[in-house]
């Protein structure tokens, strides 16, 4: 993979070039000394490996994995879900051969995370429709569908809560049909992770779902299961007043001591410092804010084009990862990292920063991204680091195979964010406008963005936006008691 250039401290050498004003003769700075001493390329620095220390729940967890059994995995955001997913990942890769295991998710974000694809990619079932025949017809239309299905040996669904239970029902129906076997999925392992206290299933056009909303409902779902297990231990904040906070509003409780926390959050806006990301519920709004923040700005704009190569049908997946099919950069403005690349120098999904110029790009690394410019932009992040931000390379995988690959500046603009785009990250700072915020689980999604107390901004707040679904909370009931019995 390839990291971003580090540079040292000294970045008053940087001069934003222009294609405007200097065609091939291009000058970068005054001083020629001290443009070599702001773009001299240094090593990253890479912390040491550690060994993850994992909870006695956790444990439990890998425990079963290891043993063959299948597991639903859920928990607060926090929990460390995702790390552990990636371990068992590598663990089942290990044991079972990585042609044998199939990564997945509900949505194209976190799949690409995880280095998979989307669950519909993975199953071939084509847009949803609530009649299992059709869905089965598709797939056994598809032989590189029935490969997978055949295939598969393990199969890992990452964000459950956004897969309802007629789907659930519908795919564990496939598995058993492709695979000609009566067990449960054919025979497949499952590792099913997700939180349903979080953003649920959005309600297609044209499809139904009957009384099956959440996954959980599922005929299927009890007995597709050998372990289900809820991780308690929080890691993304140590304020306990925070994570209490959390942990009522997760199940649609709040008690005035914390409302008015919330509120006097709120009164702290007018103390805002303007590059701290705004959390919105809706796209519009979101698309709204950078657009007249990059206006405001009035620098010339750079146009970065993501180039896609493989299968066709795979890299029509690509546009809904967080990678985006173009972006507009200028000098000046707001970006947030979208892929981890290497934490010991910063270069993580959520990471923020500024543009403070843009670098020639001699070795010719953003060739056919960056069009009509050849340059790279330099972001100096807000832990300080100064980074030259290159092209990195999404990868859409069917087990160990890549079908499709997205090369792209792995940055968008940051001023302002969706909650559903932000879901699975950790913001140092956010300022959350929740006035036209919809449906069960959005306020708290975008509250446990948020490492500290200290990083929270408040708008908008309505009590009556703080719910928890009925369902969810009668089924988080169950796992607790069946956890206290076990």
């Amino acid at each position: 993979m390839m990291v971003g250039r580090i540079l040292p401290a000294v970045v008053s050498g940087c001069r934003n070039y222009s294609s405007r004003s200097s065609g091939h003769g291009r000058n970068w700075a005054k001083n020629a000394n001290l443009q070599k001493a702001a773009f001299e390329e240094s090593p990253p620095r890479r912390a040491p490996r550690t060994r993850i220390k994992w909870t006695e729940e956790q444990a439990r967890v890998i425990s079963a994995i290891s043993s063959g059994r299948s597991v639903f995995v859920t928990g607060s955001a926090g929990t460390g879900k995702t790390a552990l997913v990636k371990h068992a990942i590598k663990l089942l890769q290990k044991s079972l051969g990585r042609s044998k295991v199939f990564v997945t998710a509900s949505t194209g974000i976190a799949a690409y995370a995880l280095g998979g694809q989307t669950l519909h990619s993975f199953a071939g079932i084509g847009p949803p429709v609530n009649d299992r025949e059709l869905l089965l017809e598709r797939v056994l239309s598809d032989r590189r569908a029935i490969r997978r299905w055949k295939r598969a040996l393990a199969l890992f669904i990452d964000e459950i809560s956004m897969i309802d239970g007629e789907l659930f029902d519908h795919l564990e129906f496939i598995a058993r049909e492709v695979r000609e076997s009566g067990k449960s999925w054919g025979g497949i392992q499952l590792v099913v992770c997700g939180d349903f206290f979080q953003l649920p299933p959005v309600n297609k056009r044209g499809y139904l779902r009957l009384n099956k909303e959440f996954a959980f409902e599922a005929d299927c779902w009890d007995s597709s299961f050998g372990l289900q297990v809820e991780l308690t231990k929080v890691f993304r904040q140590s304020e306990e007043r925070l994570i209490k906070l959390l942990q009522g509003i997760r199940k649609g409780q709040i008690d005035p001591e914390d409302m008015l926390f919330l509120e006097k959050s709120c009164s702290l806006n007018d103390k805002l410092d303007a590059s701290v990301v705004r959390l919105h519920p809706r796209n519009e709004d979101v698309n709204y804010v950078n657009e007249e923040r990059m206006s405001e700005l009035g620098k010339e704009r750079y146009l970065f084009v993501a180039e896609d190569s493989g299968i066709e049908q795979a890299m029509r997946q690509l546009r809904f990862g967080l990678a985006p099919d173009e972006i507009f950069l200028c000098e000046g403005a707001r970006v947030m990292f979208v892929k981890n690349v290497d934490t010991s120098c910063g270069l993580i999904n959520g990471a923020t920063g500024t543009i403070i110029g843009f670098m020639e790009d001699k070795a010719g690394v953003s060739s056919n991204v960056c069009q009509g410019g050849g340059v790279l932009p330099v972001v100096k992040f807000d832990s300080g680091q100064i980074i030259v931000v290159e092209p990195e390379t999404w990868c859409l995988m069917e087990a160990n195979t890549v079908v499709a690959r997205r090369r792209q500046i792995p940055l968008i603009l940051a001023w302002a964010l969706s909650i559903h785009k932000c879901q699975g990250m950790t913001l140092d700072r956010a300022h959350m406008d929740l006035s036209r915020a919809f449906g069960y689980g959005m306020v708290y999604v975008a509250l446990s963005r948020v490492r500290n107390l200290t990083g929270l901004y408040l708008s908008g707040l309505n009590p009556s936006k703080i719910k928890a679904h009925p369902k969810v909370l009668k089924f988080y009931e169950r796992i607790t008691n069946q956890q206290d019995t076990e």
